[in-house]
């Protein structure tokens, strides 16, 4: 269900710092009207283009269209607005998002208009029946748009360009053991005793008298095994890292703004004066 929060202010400072923040609570600019008063000749102002001291006359008809059948409280809209400074309306979606536009619109200083308004009319009550014709009076004449004025709202889009950070992809890097077999052939040196005996005739010497006699004789063999070591070596090194590259990136859009064109319309009624001045 769509509401609407109406919200008058005395100050269009105050209104523009109550839009402010509700755009940084996520509220949609485009949801968020702003009726300024203009003094002079006809200026545009945020969202709206008006003229005027007072822009009451110019949202009678919103209010006539917003409050429906309720007329006191659209005529007390009409009534205050006359003298304000700014008018604040949100379209929102619910009604916990109304009630905190209103809280916004509460601590930025907006009127509370039934309170005003009752204000108003006992002041009004309490007066003589000059002073209040003479305050009618002074209050026509203050007032520069004809009642029934309608406010037609100029939108115009803002582009607003950010960034935001995205994955785009990386590297993953795993290490592992893997085992290969490997060969490597060595020569090895074996020794081993041999014992021969053969039959001798011949005339023993001193040499052979010293030998007789009784001894042993111990003979080592010794042989050649492999003998297997391993040593580790740093053969490369893999380095992880990121480069940081910049880019220039044009954005493009369409942007759309409200143009108010007038055309002026003859009536047979003018016509006819026209005719006659001739």
């Amino acid at each position: 269900m769509a509401y609407t929060v109406v919200g008058v202010f005395d100050s269009r400072t105050e209104a523009h710092a109550a839009r402010n923040e509700l755009v940084q609570n996520g509220f949609i600019p485009d949801d968020i009207d702003v009726s300024e008063a203009v003094t002079g000749s006809s200026t545009s102002t945020t969202n709206t283009a008006a003229t005027g001291t007072g822009i009451g006359d110019r949202v009678s008809n919103f209010f006539n269209h917003l409050f429906g059948d309720d007329e006191t409280t659209a005529r007390n809209y009409t009534n205050i607005a006359q003298d304000a400074d700014a008018i604040l309306s949100v379209q929102v979606d619910s009604q916990d998002r109304a009630n905190r536009v209103a809280e916004i619109f509460d601590r930025h200083g907006a009127v509370d208009v039934n309170d005003r308004a009752g204000r108003n009319q006992q002041n009004f009550s309490q007066t003589t029946d000059t002073t209040r014709n003479q305050t009618t009076t002074d209050t026509t004449q203050n007032r520069t748009a004809t009642p029934g004025d309608i406010a037609i709202p100029v939108v115009e889009e803002n582009l607003q360009v950010g960034k935001r950070t995205v994955e785009k992809g990386g590297a993953r890097v795993r290490s592992r053991i893997v085992e290969k077999p490997v060969e490597e052939t060595l020569r090895l040196r074996q020794e081993r005793v041999v014992v021969d005996r053969h039959a001798v005739n011949r005339q023993a010497n001193e040499a052979d008298f010293r030998n007789v006699q009784d001894g042993e004789i111990e003979i080592t063999e010794r042989s050649e095994v492999p003998v297997v070591s391993k040593q580790a070596r740093v053969v490369e090194e893999v380095t992880v890292g990121k480069q940081v590259e910049e880019r220039d990136q044009v954005v493009s859009d369409t942007l759309r703004r409200t143009d108010v064109e007038v055309e002026e319309i003859n009536t047979d009624d003018a016509a006819r004066r026209a005719g006659n001045r001739t």
